[in-house]
């Protein structure tokens, strides 16, 4: 499928005022916005390097739009710069970065003062300790200089996910998956694991699904 799925709740058949969303993960056509962060190793003291707007695939995400699946896999920077790799890069080396890669999408002003809960599957999870998958429902003020977020780690079987946001149409409202950990070689990437991640959506019986496709943020700031 090419589209995201939002369920509107009402507290009542009939009644005029949605009382929350629930929010899902397509495929590959759903408008996934894409987004990195980069720290220094905590042998290196942690910090906060810089954070940018990535390309999906380049997130190391793939998609089978025909398995309806999404695979997720700790990230690779062809760079053999001792910036990125100690010494240098390389089959074997050390990544000498921490990436905290974030796919997600974004809603302005339309979610402000809802309950949006995140559902979906997790179809497997085989990172290793070297890396940590994260699913989260984040609300940023209007500059993205702060959120609010409800996380949970990304567990295999299904989850449901649920923040109250606040109730002002400035601010953004994201959703979807974050893997981070230290950079990798692309040839030494297969034993760190990965996340398999279903992105057909749910049918509850109990709720009338809707079609939005092409979501798109105006901004893109640091998650």
């Amino acid at each position: 499928m090419n589209r995201i799925h939002v369920a509107v709740l009402a507290g009542l058949l009939g009644a005029s005022a949605a009382q929350g969303v629930v929010v899902t993960a397509g495929d590959s056509n759903s408008g996934w916005l894409a987004y990195m962060n980069v720290f220094e190793t905590p042998a290196n003291g942690g910090g906060f390097v810089f954070g940018s707007g990535w390309g999906m695939a380049d997130l190391n995400t793939s998609f089978n739009n025909a398995a309806e699946t999404m695979t997720f896999s700790p990230n690779t920077i062809g760079d053999p710069n001792p910036f990125w790799y100690t010494p240098v890069g390389g089959p074997g080396s050390t990544g000498n970065k921490v990436m905290e890669a974030n796919a997600y999408y974004e809603v302005n002003a339309s979610y402000a003062g809802q309950a949006v809960t995140f559902q979906g599957t997790i179809l497997s999870n085989t990172l290793t300790s070297a890396h940590e998958g994260t699913i989260f429902v984040k609300d940023f003020a209007p500059d993205y200089s702060s959120f609010v977020a409800a996380t949970m780690p990304m567990t295999a079987g299904a989850f449901s996910l649920t923040l109250n946001t606040i109730n002002d149409p400035a601010r953004h409202v994201q959703w979807g998956f974050q893997v981070k950990g230290v950079c990798v070689w692309v040839t030494d990437v297969a034993p760190f694991g990965d996340v398999v991640i279903s992105t057909a959506i749910p049918q509850p019986a109990s709720l009338a699904v809707l079609g939005l496709s092409g979501l798109v943020a105006t901004r893109r700031r640091r998650n």
